[in-house]
């Protein structure tokens, strides 16, 4: 019997790797991107831990997700321990069900038009967002990729008309309040087992793409001499209780066990939640520097699991 990790990406897979082998856990690697699958046969047993990442298109694994999502069924209906089920792909895939999903557990997101086909764009931006600053982006999408910023509506216009427009891989776009909080950061909320683990400062003075692992890493911008290097990743031991025990009542009933919330706050202290992140990665030199391992936490965790199924 065994810990199945369910994935598209063995760099990414690498730290929990590690963390699963110090534990001395008994694991099996899962890479989900195309196979043959018996459907009249039974799985195997064990516990399977999903990690299919929203993004894993852009690594010309286009229809790993899809995959994933009737390997879980298949899984689910023998009745398999699956840590991270098809209710949490279903959200990882999909920011505006996520969104709804959010707002039915009474945590507030922020203004959001789905927008089907881009020759609709710039008329929503102008009828929803009175032609100001507005974040587009894909409803599918990870790591922060495809997400972009623009003041006004000629500035979105320019940009759908030029050649650096992204068609979003599932043809659904995402019109978005632009929160503009007092300083460049957001918090990102990390969860395993379904209960708070810690949170992350994130500096997005470079941009939307947040993904904490290394291998996400950009070079460091040049600095003037004499000026103080912020860490773009910066660990905090806790958040807002009532936040806090509306985010684990949310996983709770969505069937989520391990994620990542990501969430802003405005110069008025209203927060607003955006992402829900499914396939959570950790920055190891955050990590370092606060003396912490979600990796290993979730090692362990999934090792209970196990310990409980034998």
């Amino acid at each position: 019997m065994h810990i199945h990790v369910i994935h598209e990406n063995a760099t990414w897979l690498e730290p929990l790797a590690w963390a699963l082998d110090a534990e001395s856990l008994p694991w099996r690697n899962w890479f989900l991107d195309r196979g043959v699958f018996d459907l009249s046969r039974p799985p195997p047993e064990g516990v399977f831990y999903n990690r299919m990442s929203a993004s894993s298109h852009t690594r010309d694994h286009r229809y790993a997700a899809e995959l994933t999502a009737s390997a879980l069924a298949w899984l689910a209906g023998h009745g398999r321990r699956i840590v991270n089920g098809p209710r949490a792909l279903d959200l990882e895939i999909s920011k505006a069900r996520q969104y709804a999903a959010l707002e039915a557990a009474g945590i507030r997101t922020p203004k959001t038009v789905l927008v089907a086909g881009r020759e609709h764009l710039v008329a929503a931006a102008c009828r929803h967002f009175d032609g100001g600053p507005v974040i587009l982006k894909p409803n599918r999408g990870g790591k922060g990729l495809g997400v972009r910023l623009f003041q006004n509506v000629d500035a979105l216009t320019a940009y759908l008309d030029s050649s650096d427009y992204e068609p979003p891989v599932d043809g659904l776009h995402l019109l978005q309040q632009y929160v503009r909080p007092p300083l460049p950061l957001i918090t990102r909320a990390e969860f395993i087992g379904g209960r708070f683990l810690y949170a992350v400062e994130v500096d997005t003075s470079e941009g939307f793409e947040l993904c904490p692992a290394d291998v996400c890493a950009i070079e460091d911008l040049a600095c003037p001499a004499g000026e103080p290097i912020r860490a773009k990743f910066t660990i905090i031991d806790d958040i807002d209780a009532g936040l806090k025990q509306r985010y684990e009542a949310f996983l709770a009933g969505n069937g989520i066990e391990v994620a990542g919330i990501e969430f802003i706050t405005d110069a008025h202290g209203s927060v607003y939640s955006y992402d829900v992140n499914t396939n959570t990665n950790y920055n190891p030199e955050a990590e370092s520097r606060a003396g912490r391992s979600a990796m290993t936490a979730l090692a362990r965790f999934l090792g209970r699991e196990l310990a409980q199924l034998r």
